[in-house]
């Protein structure tokens, strides 16, 4: 990474571009519902994107990342599909990330959040199908927990550059 230092505030403007410019393109909510495949497509291009504007050669999010942040990830997931069931989330959690998580790990999660308020389920014939019930939770959630990590990373940055 020494040999790539990239100014971390450019760095920082490309991923605003890029996450800017697909959020534009997005599915507005009200039309058809977005396809598992329409999902993990767009994540499979932001995460190309991440990975071609971070001055690394490789970006892994690994299944340690995936489980810690993995309430905030669901809700995400939940909101691109506009409802979704376990197994579907489940599907594109190990395409997008190639993380396996048992259903022991998601559908407490799932139901966590549905208690909590964040989400509503429907029972469908086989399945039960979650949605989003608090966007301006959701909003909030990701936001503080981008901060967070941002701040976490910006400080290993400053230390990195000390070594």
């Amino acid at each position: 990474m020494r040999d790539n230092a990239t100014n971390t505030e450019s760095v920082l403007d490309e991923l605003s571009k890029a996450a800017s410019g697909d959020a534009s393109d997005s599915h507005e909510p009200g039309g058809t519902d977005r396809t598992t495949d329409d999902v993990e497509r767009e994540l499979e291009s932001l995460l190309e994107h991440v990975a071609e504007t971070l001055p690394v050669e490789d970006v892994t999010l690994d299944e340690r990342l995936v489980k810690e942040n993995l309430d905030e990830l669901l809700l995400v997931l939940i909101a691109m599909h506009e409802g979704t069931h376990g197994d579907e989330l489940l599907t594109t959690i190990e395409r997008a990330f190639e993380t396996r998580l048992s259903p022991g790990t998601v559908y407490p999660r799932l139901h966590d959040l549905e208690e909590a308020d964040v989400l509503s389920m429907h029972a469908k014939v086989r399945t039960k199908e979650y949605s989003i019930d608090d966007p301006e939770y959701v909003q909030d959630r990701l936001e503080e927990t981008m901060i967070q990590h941002l701040a976490f990373g910006m400080l290993l940055y400053a230390l990195h550059h000390r070594l």
